[in-house]
């Protein structure tokens, strides 16, 4: 009888813990709310004895390794939440284990989203700089409703073409990645799905502010980038 009973708890934990595997590993989202797009990825592995514990990344708000407060994997349903944002998640696992289908839930409002098991990612290919007159840091502050949000937009030219990430400062967002950005003579415009944003300016002939709008939301805002530092390629005296 001893046997028998400890034969059944071994078995009950071993399928507590195959069923805790189903659920680790890399997985990778994304959120839609209207335009906007975030692309998210859920990090889970072991916990403490049977349980589980994972990190969150949104990854175009560049916020990554976020703790995830709780979370827990019973009769196929996935759960966790994170306190610090006030957001939770609850999806169920399909047959093949590869696809969570389920809700996020933040503050009042409740989103559909899947999560699909992360593909291998080949090594990046090193990219070849081609810095353009206009790289490098620039600044600006938007004013909305009483409230200064300092941002910052980094360029940086590849001979594949321009690519560019924002730092939203007072946010606490660093390095958010830029969508598309585009530069046509003096015209620069950029591209933020992440925020269903965009931005539209001039560059003025010395290199030195970009004076545009950036829209959002179906409104827009005054924004000028101001270059932060000499602008490349000018002579400082004594050269």
């Amino acid at each position: 009888m001893r046997k028998i009973f400890y034969c059944l708890i071994v078995c009950l934990l071993g399928a507590v813990a195959v069923r805790a595997q189903a659920v680790e590993g890399d997985w990778e989202g994304t959120l839609k709310i209207g335009a906007a797009e975030l692309r998210l990825a859920l990090h889970v592995k072991k916990g403490d004895g049977d349980g589980l514990k994972a990190t969150f990344d949104s990854v175009d708000q560049g916020a990554m390794g976020i703790p995830v407060s709780s979370i827990s994997f019973s009769d196929g349903v996935l759960k966790f939440a994170m306190d610090d944002i006030q957001a939770s998640y609850e999806g169920k696992l399909d047959v093949g284990r590869n696809i969570i289908s389920g809700n996020w839930s933040q503050g009042p409002a409740s989103v559909a989203l899947d999560f699909a098991r992360a593909k291998p990612r080949a090594d990046a290919k090193p990219r070849t700089p081609k810095p353009s007159d206009i790289d490098g840091d620039w600044e600006g502050a938007l004013e909305a409703g009483g409230q200064t949000l300092r941002v910052v937009l980094h360029i940086t030219s590849y001979e594949a073409g321009m690519t560019a990430k924002l730092d939203s400062l007072d946010q606490n967002i660093i390095g958010a990645p830029v969508t598309t950005i585009q530069r046509d003579g003096a015209k620069l415009k950029f591209e933020m799905r992440q925020f269903a944003g965009t931005f539209e300016g001039t560059i003025d002939k010395e290199l030195k502010t970009i004076n545009g709008e950036w829209s959002q939301g179906g409104g827009s805002l005054p924004l000028i980038l101001k270059r932060k530092g000499a602008p490349s390629g000018e002579k400082k005296p004594g050269q």
